[in-house]
């Protein structure tokens, strides 16, 4: 079998499918790409067990048709340094010998049968669906990511958590300290119905869904789900259990508001947060009327800071702790130039808005409050 494709084109494709592999695999198949040729359509597949990804290729020229599979550092190594231009696969399938023609040089190397590669169970015939458009998935999904957790105990928190209700589509991410949820207004269904994505599928989807308006499909049961986006799909087993009731642990009465520049307090944040204790990492907020008084302290190693900025504050004075570590994550993972910080005490959660929501969208961030040291 012999077929003609982009060099780039097939460097980048596998480049993005590498991440799907684990150091350490059960099956020596694992550590393969899966090329089938059908036509002129070249579609590659990189699993670990769990997830399975595919991308499809447009072939230059494809004289037959046929499914091998080759070791991926072989092959990723031996086309990710290529300029562009045309290269030759020239495969005899009896053999599995490998021919990878270039201009001016040429790789040989064997691959293998494909029959031993796996596949997920197709999903059942009821599975639920939801569209929404490659950029808001990818925006969400990155602003989402960190919060989740690593825990043995509660697996639900170490993934992406999809609520699908007849009013809105809420995804939520949450380690029990911090939480993020991003209510999107235009997606509903009859039946409500959710999911768990794990952290790895949202960390493939990450890098490679584009900022586009193209339609994401995703399809999902009670183990698994597959998501369909522009150029491939991710096919991924869902985490199992019911997540916990995320809505009852955000305030609703918060009188006391707060308005300041995020990148301003994001600075004061990461200037006073060496000086912090490296076990609590706590930062103070002192908040009144016009100004915020940020500051830190260690007093293991008699080192403190503190610095102070000005906002727009409708509320009593307050003095509140955070670690300083995850509100800097907070502030980093919102894209907007103003946050609204509403607080009822100093022992309740505070919750960080973004002052202008994008359009049909709810972008909430929560934060527990730290016990302050007098």
């Amino acid at each position: 079998m012999r077929l003609t494709i982009s060099s780039t084109t097939l460097a980048s494709r596998l480049s993005a499918l590498s991440k799907v592999f684990n150091s350490k695999n059960s099956m020596p198949i694992l550590n393969c790409y899966l090329f089938e040729v059908n036509g002129d359509t070249l579609t590659i597949t990189a699993s670990d067990s769990e997830n399975v990804m595919t991308t499809q290729l447009h072939l230059d020229e494809a004289d037959s048709e046929g499914t091998f599979a080759v070791n991926n550092r072989t092959i990723l190594d031996a086309v990710k340094e290529l300029p562009e231009q045309p290269l030759t696969l020239d495969v005899d399938m009896s053999t599995y010998a490998v021919k990878v023609i270039y201009l001016n040089g040429m790789y040989n190397f064997t691959a293998q049968s494909g029959e031993e590669f796996p596949h997920l169970q197709p999903l059942n015939e009821g599975a639920s669906s939801i569209v929404i458009d490659s950029k808001t998935l990818l925006a969400d999904i990155s602003r989402s990511i960190f919060a989740t957790a690593n825990e043995e105990l509660r697996p639900v928190m170490n993934g992406i958590y999809f609520d699908l209700t007849p009013e809105s589509l809420s995804i939520v991410a949450s380690d029990g300290h911090k939480l993020v949820r991003t209510r999107n207004n235009s997606i509903k269904a009859d039946n409500p119905t959710s999911f768990i994505m794990p952290k790895k599928p949202a960390s493939l989807l990450k890098g490679i869904l584009q900022k586009s308006d193209e339609d994401v499909l995703i399809r999902f049961d009670e183990r698994n789900a597959s998501i369909s986006f522009p150029g491939g799909t991710l096919t991924c087993r869902l985490i199992e259990g019911r997540y916990p009731n995320y809505n009852s642990v955000i305030p609703a009465d918060n009188p006391n508001q707060l308005s300041v520049d995020r990148m301003v307090l994001a600075g004061v944040i990461r200037r006073v947060l060496p000086f912090a204790s490296d076990s609590s990492q706590q930062v103070r907020l002192h908040i009144e009327p016009g100004k915020v008084v940020i500051s830190s302290e260690d007093i293991d190693f008699y080192t403190s800071a503190k610095e102070e900025i000005v906002c727009d504050y409708n509320g009593n004075p307050m003095d509140i702790g955070f670690k300083g570590t995850s509100l800097m994550e907070i502030l980093n993972n919102l894209d907007c130039e103003e946050v609204l910080l509403q607080l009822a005490d100093p022992s309740r959660p505070c919750l960080i808005l973004p002052t202008q929501q994008p359009e049909n969208e709810d972008i909430l961030m929560l934060i527990m409050p730290m016990l302050l040291n007098d």
